[in-house]
């Protein structure tokens, strides 16, 4: 399956596995061995492991009374190791008898387990339904995921992003199923391995403004009338490099004085061209302008008002239809996608019918043809047209599968160059396509193939500054230079703005910190108070901290813990059971294995994790305890002492960068200990932690998830990235906010929710909400939708769904994002008075805790963490946990599928 896109990608799945292995793109593995016994393709489950990586060959297994994914591993005959912090559920070595007499990899001298598995190197989970051949990146640990007749699973060591867009299996699951020949086959696409490069955005700008005629227009050679399609692309490739300008103003005046010539060239009494209408419309949201009064015309009411209701299969005669949902006169693919986009970019919901078209233009192969073809006549897609649906769709949401096989037909055709074809057959590389396909895959999470492509380009920059239509041209084209421009530039038509919010001098939501109140964010939202009692009543909240998930367990999930307490200071609806976790951590109360919260942290040895401490830190300071005096400990020295100096050197992965924080993978687990640095007042300690947190944020606005980066862009991460920036103030960190914010606004899917590790994930959307929150007044309408959607999540008990679509039931750690993130208010200026509260007793002989309640692990991951806060996906725990913690760990039995991927807290920091 070309990587599930990050929506339905809830990386938490299995095993507290880490990413999985990007390099099994490159060489075929060894052929499986045939251990399915007694399985059919419709009777039993089948587990396929890859040892390829570590000199064997995929082995496979077979249960035929299937029950979870984590017994199928066992029972199929395979052994697993967990790491010291987080327990068995963390799965953190994989051995077969028939493989190396049953060694366990990767080997102690790889990965001692003691701590989460880092995000390039683990065991990461994907699982495929009877039937399907494409793999899934799985959203439950292993242990959460119920087994069926004809289920495929497998596990594969190496990396992968949160989104499980990269590190697939190399083989499909007909490959490994009961019924198959077992032998894998490799991924059909080459991984590009052509050099980096960056495009001259300021050379093609200068080209492009010497093509203007009267700096306004663009005139082809001979012509006396303006080019208003060129002229148009022209003002997008503008906006991309130079932002508001001057020259951008002039061009944006002509075409809003011309929208009858350009929109309605049979007169205004007739069906506008609804590609130059969407044209028009684009620019006009694009350059802040109204798309409902741009030269006198509501652009968005002459599309809404012109889709075909029939084709003409069914008499309908109506000129320009070719199908039922084509905008009239639309003729293209282009100009039905980009009619769809302008209404999605001007939060105007498209017909059904008109987005349905697109889908239905897709070719078996996964391309997408570029003429409106009707139903059942010959397809054939391009790179551009694929790539320009994927970017429509993927903003709309909803169209996952139809986006993935379009991933799956880039990926597919990428030239080990970084170059694409422009056509079926061609035998050069197009501009055009290779530009529009960079923007998808950047879009899509596949950072590293947009380089390539981008890296291309830069190569195919003319002299000028111009781009010829395929390579050897050395005349540059107008038509070809204006995308080469945005691909270069990392953005593209759904992004694209010069509007730079304004950040408020205030935070939009501050807490009166005062017992029982709250100002919440705009937008009819949760009930917080059904929500909060939720996450305090007994089965839930137990003595002060909540336990990691799975029958029996008596391991608490401290980073669980404190999600839960960040979302009753948010709210302030039951300062009491706040004050009981407050305290039950200040004075290292003990869970009923007898681990306490510097058992978590690591504060103090070889071992300090940066995130965790960061998070306790933040914790305190929110709730007015004294960072300097909690748990035992000077928590902001010790955050100063685990501040990198350099990198480190394998084996030893405690420092991923300078300034990262030690052993804290990922971007959630370096922004949450960058807050507790700034509110400590140590300004100076947390300057080398900042830059280097700002200097993962992506040309887009948008952040990865994962330290080191993976190259992907994270909802969760960019919302909490802006977070502290917000926090850390200046011209830089603000110019850093209002990019982050653009991005994330353009995310928000048609529902209001936002693409997160889990799908449509409620996690996520709460981290927006906070997120949107710092320029409130800019977002309130996205806002007020992302709450309306979290209140559409939260279920009778008061509890919260972990993504929509999904698994039902409530989930706590979503739970504790959902509450505390509707209010809106940043981590960075969360505040709560205890002042009032009694002092709650920690009980001296811990009770341990039976729950079947699923949560645990960070904030913002809805993935599990280690040992109550990971993030390694495929540990066969649920992702909850680990997510926070950067690196996908999934707890064997937490099925809080959102967070596994983030790790946010270092153990649960994420």
């Amino acid at each position: 399956m070309a990587a599930a896109p990050r929506q339905v990608l809830a990386w938490a799945s299995a095993l507290f596995v880490l990413l999985a292995a990007c390099v099994t793109f490159l060489t075929a593995p060894p052929a499986a061995a045939d251990g399915t016994g007694d399985c059919t393709a419709s009777h039993g489950a089948v587990v396929a492991v890859d040892f390829g990586p570590f000199g064997g060959k995929v082995e496979r297994g077979c249960d035929t009374t299937p029950t979870t994914g984590y017994d199928l591993l066992h029972d199929a005959g395979f052994s697993t190791t967990g790491t010291q912090h987080d327990g068995p559920a963390f799965i953190c070595r994989i051995g077969y008898g028939a493989f190396n007499s049953g060694t366990p990899y990767p080997t102690p001298d790889k990965e001692p387990c003691v701590l989460t598995p880092q995000a390039t190197a683990y065991w990461s989970y994907w699982t495929a339904s009877p039937g399907q051949d494409d793999w899934t990146y799985s959203q439950y640990g292993a242990m959460d995921r119920k087994l069926k007749d004809g289920d495929v699973d497998a596990w594969v060591y190496g990396g992968t992003d949160v989104g499980g867009t990269t590190g697939e299996p190399a083989f499909t699951p007909d490959d490994v199923r009961a019924a198959g020949t077992g032998t894998p086959t490799p991924d059909p696409g080459q991984t590009p391995t052509g050099a980096p490069g960056k495009v001259d955005l300021t050379a093609a700008a200068t080209w492009l403004k010497g093509r203007l005629t009267d700096g306004e227009r663009i005139v082809d050679d001979g012509a006396t009338t303006a080019n208003y399609p060129l002229t148009a692309d022209t003002a997008y490739a503008l906006a991309a490099t130079d932002g508001t300008s001057a020259t951008l103003d002039k061009i944006t005046g002509f075409l809003a004085a011309h929208v009858t010539d350009f929109g309605y060239p049979n007169g205004t009494d007739q069906a506008p061209d609804a590609t130059a209408v969407a044209r028009l419309a684009l620019l006009a949201e694009i350059t802040g302008r109204d798309p409902r009064a741009l030269g006198g015309h509501d652009l968005l009411a002459a599309l809404t008002k012109n889709v075909c209701a029939a084709g003409p299969e069914s008499g309908d005669t109506t000129p320009g239809c070719t199908a039922k949902g084509d905008f009239r006169s639309a003729s293209y693919t282009e100009g039905q996608a980009l009619s769809v986009l302008a209404l999605l970019r001007a939060d105007a919901t498209p017909p059904a019918a008109a987005v349905d078209r697109l889908t239905q233009l897709q070719c078996q192969d996964g391309g997408v043809t570029s003429i409106l073809i009707r139903p059942g006549e010959h397809c054939d897609g391009d790179p551009a047209t694929t790539a320009l649906v994927a970017l429509v769709l993927h903003r709309a949401g909803g169209h996952d599968d139809v986006v993935t096989k379009a991933r799956a037909y880039l990926t597919k055709g990428q030239r080990t160059d970084g170059a694409f074809p422009g056509y079926t057959g061609a035998t050069t590389g197009g501009v055009t396509a290779t530009a529009y396909a960079a923007q998808a895959l950047r879009a899509l999470g596949a950072t590293g193939r947009a380089d390539a492509a981008v890296g291309w380009l830069s190569r195919h920059q003319l002299t000028g500054g111009g781009f010829g239509f395929e390579e050897g041209d050395t005349d540059p084209a107008l038509y070809a230079t204006p995308p080469a421009v945005l691909a270069g530039a990392g953005t593209s038509l759904v992004t694209l703005t010069t509007k730079k919010p304004t950040p408020p001098t205030t935070p939009p939501t501050e807490p009166t910190g005062s017992p029982g109140t709250s100002t919440p964010a705009p937008g009819a939202g949760p009930d917080l108070k059904k929500g909060v009692a939720y996450l305090t009543k007994a089965a839930s909240l137990k003595q002060g901290r909540y336990y990691t998930a799975g029958t029996g367990s008596a391991r608490a999930d401290f980073g669980l813990t404190i999600d839960g307490a960040y979302a009753l200071a948010a709210t302030g609806l039951d300062n009491a059971a706040l004050r009981g976790i407050v305290d039950f951590l200040d004075q290292r109360g003990k869970d009923g294995e007898g681990r306490t919260v510097d058992d978590w942290t690591g504060v103090g040895t070889r071992y300090a994790a940066g995130g965790s401490i960061g998070k306790t830190a933040l914790l305190a300071e929110a709730v007015g305890r004294d960072p300097r005096h909690f748990a035992g400990h000077d928590l902001v020295a010790a955050l100063a002492k685990a501040v990198c100096a350099e990198p480190s050197t394998a084996p030893d992965r405690s420092c991923a960068a300078k300034g990262a924080y030690t052993y804290a993978p990922s971007v959630f687990a370096q922004s949450l200990a960058v807050m507790a640095q700034l509110r400590a007042g140590e300004k100076t300690a947390a300057a080398r932690p900042l830059a280097y947190l700002e200097s993962l944020q992506q040309p887009s606005g948008a952040w990865p998830s994962l330290i080191p980066a993976t190259g992907d862009s994270d909802v969760d991460s960019t919302a909490i990235a802006a977070m502290a920036l917000d926090l850390a103030g200046g011209t830089k960190a603000d110019k850093s906010v209002d990019k982050a914010l653009t991005w994330l606004s353009a995310e928000q899917l048609a529902d209001g929710g936002f693409p997160g590790a889990a799908g449509d994930s409620v996690n996520s959307a709460a981290l927006a909400v906070q997120g949107l929150s710092l320029d409130a007044d800019t977002y309130a309408a996205k806002i007020a939708k992302a709450r309306e959607f979290l209140a559409s999540q939260q279920n009778a008990d008061g509890g919260f769904n972990v993504a929509k679509g999904g698994q039902r039931g409530s989930d706590l750690r979503a739970s504790t994002q959902a509450v505390g993130g509707s209010t809106g208010i940043s981590f960075g200026r969360l505040e709560r008075s205890l002042t009032g509260t009694s002092p709650q007793p920690v009980p001296s002989a811990p009770d341990i805790v039976t729950t079947g309640q699923s949560g645990g692990g960070d904030l913002g991951t809805g993935a599990g963490t280690d040992g109550g806060g990971g993030v390694l996906a495929a540990t066969g725990v649920q992702v909850a946990g680990l997510a926070a913690i950067a690196a996908l760990l999934v707890l064997v039995g937490r099925r809080t599928v959102t967070a596994a991927r983030r790790r946010t807290d270092a153990g649960s920091e994420r």
